[in-house]
């Protein structure tokens, strides 16, 4: 059971962050975090992110707005860039901070914006002019 909830964890956490991500991942393990990654795959992406109910996408907004209001900026960018591959959009993730301003505070908003910007950018997404920016 543990052998096909990780299988499955691989394949939706591979899926969700790309063939780099966990390629990277993979190479850096050692026999120090060996039991934490799996724990991760089997217990996070094998159990919960396999379960009816939610889209990647859903579930990726999800995680967007408990990294933002957590303050856990590089999960938030590692999520951001991913997605890519989870169908949520610019507008979702505007959506979400905007809805994390409220709920989780400014601040944390605040620095969930400057890390989805930077993050972005590093991907080669123009994020547009503002609408009321002089022409």
């Amino acid at each position: 059971m543990a052998d096909d909830k990780h299988a499955k964890g691989m394949e939706v956490r591979t899926s969700v962050l790309g063939d780099a991500h966990i390629a990277r991942t993979e190479a850096n393990k050692t026999a120090f975090d060996e039991d934490y990654q799996r724990l991760i795959t089997e217990s996070a992406w094998g159990s919960v992110w396999t379960r009816e109910g939610l889209t990647k996408r859903e579930r990726s907004l999800l995680v967007i707005a408990f990294m933002t209001a957590l303050g856990h900026h590089d999960e938030l960018a590692m999520h951001i860039r991913a997605t890519a591959n989870t169908g949520a959009t610019l507008d979702d993730i505007k959506e979400v901070l905007l809805m994390a301003a409220i709920y989780a505070g400014v601040p944390a908003a605040n620095a969930a914006f400057a890390v989805a910007k930077k993050t972005y950018t590093e991907m080669g997404i123009d994020l547009g002019e503002p609408e009321d920016s002089p022409s």
